[in-house]
């Protein structure tokens, strides 16, 4: 085994260790500084090493010289929830280094259910150079999962190690598939450290199989098999489904049996056998597995650990699927003309600070520069960093050289040839053409999940595009640079996701009042930033769009800001008959805008012209249409570029080649990560040409948006808030109790809506002589003296010095609809315990999190009264179905409490409560829906009887198969793929 080991740890041609390893402080925070010294840059390679108790990592050199063996090391213990702690090499305990494996660096660290996982990065893709041989870019291609677990982390290591062994055997003998291991390409610029690819063969002992059914990838079991997880391409997201064989099944319905077939989540296929390395053989055949009745399929509880697999393996999807980009030598979430303004002040200031004598010997912060200095670090745009959530261990244990800040987006770097215009002359004259998009994280998901404008002022699919253009002229080095920004139409608004072509609607719980205000945020922050705006709508004007853009239109006109202009083009109308070099009409509307604003142009390090505003573009999406007139607004700009270093007439066909493919390129990649599909309209932006061909092919592509936003998208987008750190795991319970996830914006202003129903219900039905001791959300059945119901409600609950006030409260008018008074001292009893309302998936099985109680009273002293619209507002009791059971003089209330999100500071989106003395939330310790019970009961009466509500078999009795039913569909298509 070591010399296996070994033998993997030499699979790349490294570089020697840097010698610009000065040391130095840059005087800033760690979490805003990536990387002070020692280092300057993120590690390039790191070995990886697995202990008995930890796994072991440090920087990999292939000199392997003294210096390098002098090195400090990082120890992560194989402890859920660990610190990642950093040791010296002279303590390193005998740690046999050579049998280490390489990795490309950490992209983070994961926390899940039942363990953590080191997630570090084994291929990347070259992209090019970026103005300088120094700096180049890398897109991020596969991803591997270690497991902080010693066996796991053992086999996910040896994993990576067999990938390197791979890589520096000689090719082998050509087989019959094309499954089979090949050797990489020798011109090949993909970079691959060792981990399986789903799409591709990576280890000599698995032939694929050619048959659809059978994922061989797919793991039994998540303690023997890591292959799971591995993805470097948007086709590893396929299915995982395993086809069920039916023989011998019982005779059921085939609508049941179609669902036992295909819901892979009850099911467990046999262990794989490992295979000696030397053959090469095909994996076994699943063992045929019987259809089973419906009912026992879904009651049957499906373990947690394949959530965590599924977890990691949409994360490494959305990290793998082409659209991450890092670097190790410079920072790519700023642009050009923002790294020189940094410059520009850093130098300011550090001329102030020499006039006075005050400047500190680490001073050199060059970090905006397009060539920082060795002890410079990264002072990265935070919006555009997409790992920062799952690198903070490392940053706030002060390890930046091993932090990798990853950019979601798109890099292309392209070339063209201009010839001469003298026909006398045969010099020619090259042009490098740089696209780059930076993808925001605020309010990142995916394009029916995340619309218009959040509280925050931040708008879903927000994206800067920067198109840097390089060329030589006479001796004379020129860098031209020009942003264009694209951003959802900032307003509140929706659009369901059910549908080919579905509506966008103003969002019917907030008025143009609350949109106008935080689009002014909105302007003023994106200003600041990007100088005055000129804002083009191309969304329709008319139609079912129509709404919408009168809603922008109007904001804008009262927004009276001189800094932000308003342009409406119905790209549609102008365009009818796909027409689309009608554009031209609106660049010559535009002129005077391209005059005013400019581009940044640089011409031997000398600042000639900067960019003075940008160009703001939206449709309903931000993606098709906004791509094509944004790559007309793109080409315009380059003719003026390229005349201002003489080249009046440049061969047009030349240019667009490059051009067109470069931009529709770029609109490929931001729709897939919005979207999930291609650009529509592509055809345009490669061809300059709008044909039938493109017209079916945007049909193909909105069909696979439909499907897209309707099954899938719920779960990536639980993921996305989880990986940017938005939610913690508590989003996965509620994804499998809902089947969707919460945007985390609407959750902090759900408590605030808690808090408002809470303060409402004091004014409205609270004597002045009562004294308020504590109130509460909850969740329960309409009616009282019931615990199981078809009709739930959030009701408010508020505890006074007399009394108890249960309240049904309308959130939608604000009001109380209706109120019980039960005195204090005709309270009998109160029950606490699990409340469980749904037995279909583990997280509403779940006591700790499932959690209630009965309050039981004597209601002879009861009062109730409704909001109603004559002077008798008082009602009789009535009795219920379960009532009869009880005393006649007795009634009862069963209350829920509401899901715990501990991700958010004050219990957002949980049970709120509500105190008069000191306005503090008495929930905000409680990290169960079992503590948060306690807390209140303890509040009402201290003499708690704990037994179930409503427990497990009870609830299972009183699920219907209809809904059993419905719940097996729902998972088959959203979660099963």
């Amino acid at each position: 085994m070591r010399k296996f080991l070994q033998k993997a740890s030499k699979s790349f041609a490294l570089p020697s260790k840097p010698s610009n390893a000065s040391t130095g402080t840059t005087g800033l925070q760690p979490k805003f500084m990536v990387p002070p010294v020692p280092h300057p840059y993120p590690w390039e390679h790191i070995a990886l090493l697995v202990t008995d108790d930890a796994l072991c990592i440090r920087p990999h050199f292939s000199d392997n010289n003294a210096s390098s063996q002098s090195l400090t090391y990082i120890r992560i213990p194989f402890v859920k929830g660990a610190d990642v702690e950093e040791l010296s090499a002279t303590n390193s305990d005998g740690l046999d280094w050579s049998s280490s494996v390489v990795a490309y660096g950490i992209l983070g660290l994961l926390e899940l259910f039942t363990a953590s996982y080191l997630l570090v990065i084994t291929s990347r893709a070259e992209i090019g150079h970026h103005l300088d041989p120094t700096h180049v870019v890398y897109n991020l291609k596969s991803i591997t999962p270690i497991p902080l677990v010693p066996d796991k982390a053992r086999m996910a290591v040896n994993t990576i190690a067999s990938r390197n062994i791979t890589l520096t055997r000689p090719p082998p003998l050509r087989s019959t598939t094309e499954d089979v291991l090949t050797p990489e390409p020798s011109n090949s610029n993909v970079d691959k450290a060792p981990w399986p690819d789903p799409t591709s063969s990576t280890t000599p002992r698995v032939q694929f199989s050619t048959e659809d059914a059978v994922r061989v990838i797919t793991p039994v079991k998540a303690d023997t098999e890591h292959g799971l997880y591995a993805s470097n391409s948007a086709a590893s997201s396929t299915s995982d489904v395993i086809s069920i064989a039916s023989e011998g099944s019982e005779a059921i319905s085939p609508i049941a049996k179609t669902i036992a077939e295909r819901l892979s989540f009850w099911n467990r296929i046999p262990k794989r056998t490992p295979v000696p390395t030397s053959n090469v053989k095909s994996e076994p055949p699943l063992a045929p597995v019987s259809a089973r009745k419906l009912e026992s399929i879904i009651n049957e509880q499906e373990p947690i650990q394949e959530l965590e697999e599924k977890i990691v393996r949409e994360i490494i999807r959305e990290f793998t699927k082409g659209g991450m980009y890092f670097s190790y030598t410079f920072d790519i979430t700023r642009s050009v003309q923002h790294k020189k303004e940094l410059l520009a002040k850093s130098e300011k200031q550090n001329g102030i600070l020499a006039d006075l004598n005050a400047l500190p010997s680490d001073n050199h912060i060059n970090a905006a520069s397009e060539h920082p200095a060795p002890a410079g670090g990264m002072l990265l745009d935070r919006q555009f960093w997409w790992n920062e959530w799952l690198i903070r261990p490392f940053v706030d244990a002060g390890l930046h050289p091993y932090v990798i800040p990853v950019m979601q987006g798109y890099y292309q770097i392209a070339q063209f040839v201009i010839p001469s215009e003298s026909p006398e002359s045969e010099e020619e004259t090259s042009v490098d053409y740089t696209i780059v998009s930076r993808r925001s994280r605020d309010r990142a998901g995916l394009r029916y999940q995340r619309r218009g404008i959040d509280d925050e002022a931040h708008v879903a699919n927000f994206v800067e595009t920067e198109t840097i253009v390089h060329v030589k002229r006479a001796d004379v080095d020129n860098v031209f640079s020009f942003m264009q920004i694209r951003g959802s139409i900032p307003l509140f608004w929706t659009q369901t996701g059910y549908g080919l072509k579905p509506p966008p609607i103003l969002s019917t719980d907030r008025t143009f009042e609350q949109s106008l205000e935080v689009m002014k945020k909105h302007f003023a922050r994106t200003v600041v930033s990007y100088g005055p705006h000129q804002c083009v709508n191309l969304a329709e004007q008319h139609g079912k769009e129509g709404v919408v853009t009168e809603a922008y239109r109007k904001g804008a006109e009262q927004l009276n800001n001189p800094d932000v202009k308003y342009h409406e083009y119905d790209f549609h109308v102008e365009t009818r008959g796909m027409k689309y070099e009608n554009i031209a009409k609106l660049l010559t509307s535009m002129e005077k805008t391209f005059e005013e604003q400019g581009f940044l142009w640089i011409a031997n390090n000398n600042l000639m012209t900067e960019q003075k505003g940008v160009f703001r573009t939206n449709c309903i999406d931000c993606l098709d249409r906004t791509n094509v007139v944004q790559s007309s607004f793109a080409r315009y700009i380059l003719m003026k570029q390229l005349s201002g270093v003489g080249i009046a007439n440049p061969n047009i066909g030349r240019i667009d080649l490059v051009f067109n493919d470069v931009w529709a390129n770029n609109g490929d990649a931001i729709s897939r990560a919005y979207a999930g599909t291609s650009a529509l309209k592509g055809d345009f932006t490669r061809t300059g040409k709008r044909d039938l061909t493109g017209l079916l092919n945007d049909g193909v592509n909105s069909l696979a948006r439909m499907y897209s936003s309707t099954f899938s998208d719920w779960f990536s987008q639980a993921v996305i808030d989880f990986m940017l750190g938005s939610r913690t795991v508590a989003v996965f319970s509620e994804f499998l109790h809902r089947l969707q996830s919460s945007d985390p914006r609407d959750l902090i202003r759900l408590s605030k809506i808690r808090a408002e129903a809470v303060a409402t219900s004091v004014a409205r039905v609270l004597p002045e002589e009562e004294r308020l001791l504590n109130g509460w959300t909850l969740f329960g059945p309409e009616d009282l003296n019931v615990k199981l119901s078809d009709r739930f409600e959030e009701k408010v609950l508020l505890l006074s010095a007399k009394a108890m006030y249960i309240i049904r409260y309308d959130y939608s008018l604000e009001k109380v609809k209706s109120y019980t008074r039960v005195p204090l001292g005709d309270i009998t009893g109160i029950t606490a315990g699990s409340y469980i309302l749904s037995p279909l998936e583990e997280a509403s099985r779940d006591p700790v999190q499932n959690a209630g109680f009965i309050l039981t009273w004597l209601n002879m002293n009861q009062v109730t009264r409704v909001t109603s619209y004559s002077i008798r507002n008082t009602v009789e009791p009535r009795l219920s179905g379960l009532q009869a059971k009880l005393p006649a003089s007795t009634s009862f209330a069963a209350f829920k409490a509401l899901p715990v999100d501990p991700a958010h500071l004050r219990r957002a989106g949980s049970s709120f409560s509500y105190s008069n003395d000191h306005g503090a939330d008495t929930l905000s310790n409680a990290t169960t829906c079992k503590e948060a019970v306690e807390l209140i009961v303890e509040s009402i009466q201290q003499f708690v009887k704990w037994g179930d509500v409503v427990g497990l078999q009870e609830a299972q009795k009183m699920t219907t198969m209809y809904a059993k039913m419905e719940y097996g569909i729902k998972r088959l298509l959203w979660l099963g793929g």
